[in-house]
């Protein structure tokens, strides 16, 4: 496949300043309007700035989204509107429930309120001094560049964080408010709550002077004006805006029982179109949210604590929900429909999830040196959480799917948690929501801290997907989200190694499964994913199928911090396997040439020095080869891996010689044989009642929708059309198929279903497969 890449297309910009200044907290206080489709409110910046800050060169100047040459227009201060927080009074203990409820009105589509709005266009900001020089030049002032796309910006604001009563308690400079966040966010982590609690003071604090600001396609930029670096520049400031029902960032949908539902979908452009933020993975932060809606719905979110509603007046419910592990803002996540909890019928023992005590034998054992990340209140160094197997756990989904949940899923998470556990050791994560989100979501899973989705079409047949898609995202606790990717071009980090590791985890979970019995499935799904490796290199551009494609740049960002991740934008990107697969066959190798007992002891070694960190695949390249003995890596260098694995298009070579033995694969022999058996047995005519059809359409959709488009089985074309519209996770390449058959009536089915489905699509896959149809 041919394709011809459009950088300026395809390349997701990463613009934020974040060399010159870090978000260090935030804190959302939003109130979610279905009717509207709008999330609206205020977020707070807590910022930082150091000493390399304070002066810059020339040298610093930054390209900027847009390539007009007119002169920067920031809005200037206007008269001060009423806040939507409220800061009448402040009390000992933080009142999250003490906010107005925004006016509910008619969809917001244009932003013809006269607010600064993320235009598709640029508007008119770019080779300004304010706008592309966002360091110190002499008497020009700091400029605070955010990732922001999608939003209406009302209002931006320094806060007094000095009116905040008994802030003087840890403060030596009561009167000074940039020192006052100082020394807020240098609280040691023993004193994480009442950390919270005074960032949500602060957050309710009184505004003492507007900031000016504007936006373009991509970016929020603000200054002050005296503000001549990154040290002046205020440390909290206030930022009003409201999203767009067409934004990119949450999906406003209909759940599988027509009830309304909103949730971030793993969008291109991650969070930037739900709040202005910092998204290079560099700027990790903590936060905590307010968030407001109607009483008959559910706020889940990836927060620490299992956050319970608070009635409200007027039939509204608040949620309140935080994290104090520094993450990058785009595992945020939020989703906001009417979930019911769904509990398994018997209560098992085994599933009580609890932090035992334990020998002090076990605790020399589990409980190892020190973290090298910065100081948060870390799970790794709480002696009794590195026993604890089975994390606290709850389902949510709609109240149609509760029997599929009980049936399926639920009884796979205790033994999927623990299996996780015998691999890697402690759990990252205290806790764990997992939600069955609506028909619309394009993947099979996504993983964010203490939450992960999965799609309805994991609920369908045996256990076998459920529990391996459950897997690949309990991994991704490790790899994704505790320790991640510096460079986001390295995906094969997280989904390659949660990729091999879901087969690992899986194994152990089926606890009937003989050694041998685990090897063979094990072979055998590399087998299969042997063949759709090949598929994907014959049927994808060359350049989107290098692993490290920025070679000896990866990491690099300019003077600023901003950069530009690769393929980001391109819609193809999102169905592309080449990172999982690559990256899964790179760790399966090194993990034979090792020996498994070797590399899963190195893995867990790996995890307990990096997790809460970020890294690049030198880091855990040269770990590996720094902790082996010399016999057991003969030809293995970074350099090697590099040129095989990670820097070259198409099937590694050293894969390529493992070929055969992929082919052979005794359990793949079976299975072929097996299938040979059953289509000299479904060629005799026989009888089947309606109600026996629908069963096996339960248990194998994707595949009995297969064998209805390849053998052009007419009579069950509705089943086709049923599927692509309840399984869009796993639907994608159906459409493909419709349309390769060069069938017309196939065609035509295909293009049906799309128009059926569009307007719920997620925008990646619309795009995809209206390529493919039109």
């Amino acid at each position: 496949m041919d394709k011809k890449l459009d950088p300026s297309r395809d390349d997701l910009p990463l613009v934020a300043n974040t060399s010159h200044i870090l978000v260090k907290h935030y804190v959302l206080d939003l109130d979610v309007d279905f009717e509207s489709q709008v999330i609206e409110g205020t977020i707070v910046l807590f910022l930082e700035s150091g000493n390399r800050f304070k002066k810059r060169s020339s040298s610093t100047e930054v390209a900027c989204p847009s390539e007009s040459n007119e002169a920067c227009k920031f809005r200037m201060p206007e008269p001060c509107q009423i806040p939507v927080t409220n800061t009448k009074t402040f009390s000992s203990k933080i009142g999250y429930n003490d906010f107005v409820i925004c006016g509910k009105g008619e969809k917001d589509t244009s932003g013809k309120d006269g607010n600064h709005d993320n235009q598709e266009q640029a508007s008119g900001i770019s080779s300004s001094k304010y706008c592309c020089d966002t360091g110190n030049h002499g008497s020009e002032e700091f400029l605070l560049v955010l990732d922001c796309c999608d939003l209406s910006v009302l209002k931006v604001e320094e806060v007094d964080v000095a009116a905040v009563p008994g802030i003087e308690k840890f403060t030596r400079s009561p009167k000074l408010r940039n020192q006052i966040v100082h020394e807020l966010m240098a609280l040691p982590a023993d004193r994480w709550r009442e950390q919270l609690d005074y960032y949500a003071r602060c957050s309710q604090a009184p505004g003492c002077g507007e900031l000016l600001f504007d936006t373009d396609t991509w970016s929020l930029q603000i200054r002050k004006t005296g503000a001549q670096t990154a040290t002046d520049f205020p440390h909290a400031i206030r930022i009003q805006y409201r999203t767009k029902p067409q934004g990119r960032s949450v999906t406003w949908t209909s759940d599988q029982s027509g009830r309304p539902c909103v949730y971030t979908v793993g969008s291109p452009i991650n969070n930037r179109a739900l709040f202005p933020c910092q998204e290079p993975p560099v700027a990790m932060s903590t936060w905590q949210a307010t968030v407001r809606a109607a009483a008959s719905f559910v706020v889940l979110m990836s927060g620490e604590n299992s956050a319970k509603p608070t009635q409200l007046q007027e039939d509204y419910s608040s949620w309140h929900y935080y994290v104090t592990m520094p993450m990058p803002a785009s595992t945020f996540t939020i989703a906001v429909g009417s979930w019911t909890e769904m509990k398994p019928e018997i209560c098992s023992s085994n599933d009580v999830a609890t932090e035992r005590s334990f020998s002090p034998s076990e605790a020399d054992f589990r409980y190892i040196g020190v973290c090298g990340h910065m100081e948060y209140p870390c799970r790794f160094q709480k002696a009794s959480a590195t026993t604890q197997k089975i994390i606290p756990h709850r389902v949510f989904a709609p109240a149609c799917l509760k029997g599929a949940c009980q049936e399926t899923l639920l009884p796979l998470i205790p033994p999927c948690l623990s299996a996780a556990h015998s691999v890697l050791g402690t759990h990252p994560f205290s806790r764990l929501d997992i939600l069955i989100v609506p028909a619309n979501f394009s993947s099979l899973g996504m993983a964010s801290p203490h939450i992960v989705f999965l799609s309805q079409s994991t609920l369908t047949g045996m256990s076998q997907l459920c529990g391996t898609r459950l897997c690949h995202e309990i991994a991704h606790a490790w790899f994704g989200l505790a320790i991640g990717a510096r460079d986001w071009t390295e995906e094969w980090l997280s989904e390659g190694f949660a990729t091999h590791l879901e087969d690992v985890f899986w194994a152990k979970a089926q606890q009937q499964l003989a050694p041998h019995e685990a090897r063979e499935q094990q072979e055998l799904r590399a087998c299969l994913r042997w063949r759709r490796l090949q598929d994907e290199v014959q049927n994808s551009p060359e350049e989107m199928q290098v692993l490290r494609p920025n070679k000896e740049k990866t990491g690099h960002v300019s003077d600023s911090g901003s950069s530009v991740i690769r393929h980001g934008l391109n819609p193809e990107k999102v169905f592309m396997q080449v990172h999982y697969l690559k990256g899964y066959f790179l760790l399966r190798f090194l993990a034979k040439r090792l020996g498994e007992d070797t590399y899963f002891s190195f893995l867990r070694k790996f995890v307990h020095t990096f997790h809460g960190q970020l890294i690049l695949s030198q880091d855990f390249l040269q770990m590996l080869l720094e902790n082996i003995p010399e016999e057991k890596r003969p030809e293995l260098s970074v350099g090697n891996i590099f040129r095989d694995w990670l820097e070259s298009s198409g099937i590694p070579q050293p894969l390529q010689r493992e070929r055969q033995a992929l082919a052979e694969c005794g359990l793949a022999q079976q299975v072929s044989a097996e299938v040979a058996k059953w289509v000299r047995v479904n060629r005799r005519p026989r009888k089947r009642k309606r109600k026996d059809r629908e069963e096996v359409f339960e248990k194998v959709r994707h595949r009995w929708c297969e064998l209805i488009v390849k053998h052009k089985y007419t009579k069950a074309y509705r089943d086709v059309e049923r599927f692509l519209q309840e399984d869009q996770a796993m639907g994608i390449y159906l459409y493909g198929e419709l349309m390769l058959s060069e069938d017309p009536r196939q065609q035509h089915l295909a293009r049906r279903c799309f128009e059926l489905s569009r307007e719920q699509m997620d925008k990646s896959s619309a795009e995809v497969v209206a390529e493919m149809l039109f």
